[in-house]
C-alpha cells in the first residue's frame, strides 16, 4: 500500500493495524477511530516494541467520544464552573478567581479545540503565573490547570490530559501568629467591654465558643441547638466541605459558658445558636485596641490545640476532636515543636 506523501519506500502490513514503512523501517499504527482511518507513526524500527504500541495507541485513541472530541476550551471551561457550584464560598471564590485570569490572559484563544491543547501551552501559562505567586497560590494554579483537563479527560474529549504532569511546588512554610491562652481571654474581655457597640456580646460570644472549643467559623455557623446535647456532654458538629459530623466532649473550661447560653435562649431546636457567622471584625478590632499582633479566627482554634498539647493531651485525641481521620499525623506534623518544648521545660525541674 503508498501513501502519496511517501515518495521513497511502501507501506507493508506486517500484522493487523500494523505496517512497517520500507524506506525507513519504522512502523505505523492504522486502525479506524470514530469513522475516520488514522496513520499514526510508532517511532520505532522495534518489530516487538512496535506491537506493543500499536495496542496502545488503539487503546489510547478509542478512549474518546466522537461528538466530545470536538469541545472547545470555552465549553470546557464553562463546565468546570459549573463543577465547582457546590464548594464552599471561600474555595469557589479561589477557582473562579483564577478561571477569571486564565481566561484573561490565555494567548490561543478560547474557542481552540480541547484536544489542540499541548502540555507546552500551558507549561508557558504556568510559568508566566509563576514570577507573580506564592508557592501556595502556584499550586492552586496547577491544581486549577489539572482539575479542568480532568473534566475533558472524564467528558471522554481527549485520550490524555497535558496536565497530568504538573506538579506542585513545596509550599511556604507560614508564620502564625497564634494567641497565649492569656491574651485569648484578653481578646474575650476585650470585646465584650464594647459597650456601646449593639453586636459586641454576640461577637464575645463566638469568639469565646471558638477558643474554648478549639472550633472554626464553619463548624459554628453550621451549629444548631439541637447539635448541643448536655445529657451525652457532646457537641455534634458538621463541615459544609464534607457535610460529615463529628463529636467533641462539653470540655469543662466549655461548659459554664454553654450553661449561660441555655438560661439566656440562645440553646433552641432548629435554631442556629449564633447569629454572627465570623468573628473576624470583632477580632480584628480587640487585637488593635489590645496592642497585639493580629490574630486570624484560625488562631483561635491554634491558641486551643497549643494548650491542651502543652496539658498532655495527645494528638491522636486531639486529632479526633479536630475531625480529623488521620489518628494524629497531620496534628503531630504541625505542633510536634510544641510537645519537644514542653518535655524539655518539664525536665528542667528534675533538679538535683
Amino acid at each position: 500500500m503508498n501513501k502519496g506523501h511517501h515518495k521513497l519506500g511502501a507501506f507493508h502490513r506486517v500484522a493487523e493495524h500494523l505496517y512497517r514503512y520500507s524506506a525507513t523501517k519504522k512502523y505505523y499504527a492504522v486502525f479506524k477511530c470514530n469513522g475516520k482511518t488514522r496513520w499514526i507513526s510508532l517511532n520505532t524500527t522495534d518489530r516487538e516494541l512496535a506491537g506493543r504500541r500499536v495496542k496502545e495507541e488503539i487503546a489510547r485513541h478509542r478512549k474518546t467520544d466522537a461528538k466530545a472530541s470536538s469541545m472547545t476550551l470555552s465549553e470546557l471551561l464553562a463546565i468546570y464552573e459549573q463543577a465547582i457550584q457546590g464548594l464552599a464560598p471561600h474555595t469557589q471564590g479561589t477557582r473562579k478567581s483564577i478561571l477569571k485570569i486564565f481566561k484573561n490572559t490565555w494567548k490561543h484563544g478560547l474557542e481552540m479545540g480541547v484536544a489542540a491543547v499541548s502540555k507546552g501551552q500551558l507549561g508557558i501559562w504556568l510559568s508566566e503565573q509563576r514570577a507573580r505567586l506564592k508557592n501556595s497560590s502556584f499550586n492552586e494554579y496547577t491544581r486549577f490547570i489539572r482539575q479542568v483537563f480532568e473534566i475533558a479527560l472524564d467528558h471522554k474529549a481527549i485520550s490524555d490530559s497535558p496536565a497530568a504532569d504538573f506538579k506542585e511546588v513545596r509550599g511556604e512554610k507560614p508564620i502564625r501568629a497564634t494567641p497565649s491562652w492569656d491574651d485569648f481571654l484578653a481578646i474575650v474581655g476585650n470585646i465584650r467591654s464594647q459597650e456601646l457597640n449593639s453586636s459586641a456580646n454576640q461577637s464575645a460570644d463566638l469568639v469565646e465558643f471558638m477558643g474554648r472549643a478549639g472550633i472554626g467559623t464553619a463548624e459554628c455557623a453550621n451549629l444548631r441547638g439541637e447539635h448541643i446535647n448536655f445529657d451525652s456532654g457532646q457537641i455534634t458538629l458538621y463541615r459544609k466541605k464534607t457535610d460529615i459530623g463529628y463529636t467533641v466532649p462539653i470540655f469543662p473550661q466549655l461548659k459554664p459558658l454553654l450553661e449561660r447560653f441555655k438560661q439566656e435562649g440562645k440553646i433552641k431546636v432548629g435554631e442556629p445558636v449564633f447569629q454572627i457567622q465570623d468573628p473576624k471584625k470583632a477580632l480584628g478590632s480587640a487585637c488593635k485596641r489590645l496592642k497585639f499582633q493580629h490574630f486570624s479566627s484560625r488562631a483561635l482554634r491554634r491558641c486551643f490545640i497549643t494548650r491542651a498539647i502543652e496539658l498532655g493531651i495527645d494528638f491522636k485525641t486531639l486529632s479526633a476532636w479536630q475531625g480529623h481521620r488521620d489518628g494524629g499525623v497531620l496534628i503531630a506534623r504541625t505542633y510536634s515543636h510544641l510537645r519537644n518544648e514542653h518535655s524539655e521545660n518539664m525536665a528542667k525541674k528534675l533538679i538535683a
